[in-house]
């Protein structure tokens, strides 16, 4: 079982590194990545940790870029020049000092000053029990602060304001206030796809792009806009050093899995795959198995991926 997709602590998981390698090994995953947004701080603990299980680590990434070229339309029907997509890396230089790790710490300063403005705004807009501080001791460090502990502090602090605890609810507080259609949403950085590419040239790293119908299309998408629409921004990706597409992604049905593995194929790109894994942050999502239990990511990805490497 391969699951190339989720996170620990270090970003917007709940499970250390240790107790994410142990339920990898217990539902039967022998190739995994760690992808924690913005940082491979969980590297060293996981790689100990799968080494000892008898698994494959796959150092990786998840990185938030501003692919320029795009037109996004929104649920609204308002369209977006300039679209915020979710990026994997995979097979990531892991020394301080590379170019590539540069780029992570601007993006982790970046996160850390975005965060601060939406508590400021959060309060402006009635959540004034809402602290910075109490945000920052719910995560691994301030760099690692993820919109799900956000989350936890909203419902613990103002349940009059967005209800009680769950996951009803929660998909309710992300619509309305920090998810990308929120009151209080705040764009990430505007660090381009290409810079990235640029960075790990020659350092074996390897892109796709991360559920791409969510970046590009919104949730309300159907798979005819997506099989219109998809080869032109593959195409578009491909051609500034994005290799492959995640298409096999723990959340989607199996017809969506299948639409996107095609599209990708025929665009000469690489079928990537996993579950998002957030631990308790995502409570329906298995680590290894999606959301309904049916995910399954073909062993020849990790193949490709490997030959896809350039130095």
């Amino acid at each position: 079982m391969i699951d190339l997709h989720m996170h620990s602590n270090f970003s917007d998981g709940s499970d250390d590194p240790e107790v994410l390698a142990e339920h990898a090994h217990r539902v039967g995953i022998t190739t995994l990545s760690l992808t924690d947004h913005d940082t491979t701080e969980s590297y060293p603990r996981m790689a100990a940790a799968c080494q000892g299980l008898g698994i494959e680590l796959i150092a990786g990434v998840e990185v938030s870029l501003k692919d320029v070229e795009a037109v996004k339309v929104r649920d609204d029907g308002t369209r977006e020049q300039g679209v915020s997509v979710h990026v994997l890396a995979y097979f990531v230089p892991i020394e301080p000092e590379h170019p590539f790790q540069q780029l992570l710490i601007h993006l982790r300063n970046d996160r850390r000053t975005r965060n601060i403005k939406l508590v400021e705004l959060l309060q402006q807009n009635g959540f004034t029990r809402l602290t910075y501080d109490d945000i920052l001791a719910r995560a691994k460090s301030e760099y690692s602060v993820g919109r799900p502990h956000f989350a936890q502090a909203m419902f613990e602090h103002h349940p009059e304001i967005v209800g009680e605890n769950n996951s009803s609810n929660w998909q309710k507080l992300f619509n309305e206030w920090i998810g990308s259609t929120g009151k209080a949403y705040l764009p990430k950085t505007d660090l381009r796809i290409e810079d990235f590419v640029e960075a790990a040239r020659g350092s074996g790293v390897v892109f796709s792009i991360a559920h791409p119908t969510l970046n590009y299309f919104g949730s309300a998408a159907t798979n005819s806009e997506i099989e219109q629409q998809m080869p032109t921004i593959m195409a578009s990706l491909k051609s500034r050093g994005v290799q492959g597409i995640e298409c096999y992604y723990g959340s989607w049905n199996q017809e969506r899995r299948a639409l996107l593995a095609k599209l990708t194929k025929d665009a000469g790109m690489i079928p990537t795959g996993g579950s998002d894994y957030h631990g308790s942050f995502k409570e329906n999502v298995r680590i290894g198995h999606g959301l309904e239990g049916d995910l399954h990511v073909p062993e020849e990805v990790v193949t490709a991926l490997r030959a896809a490497r350039t130095f």
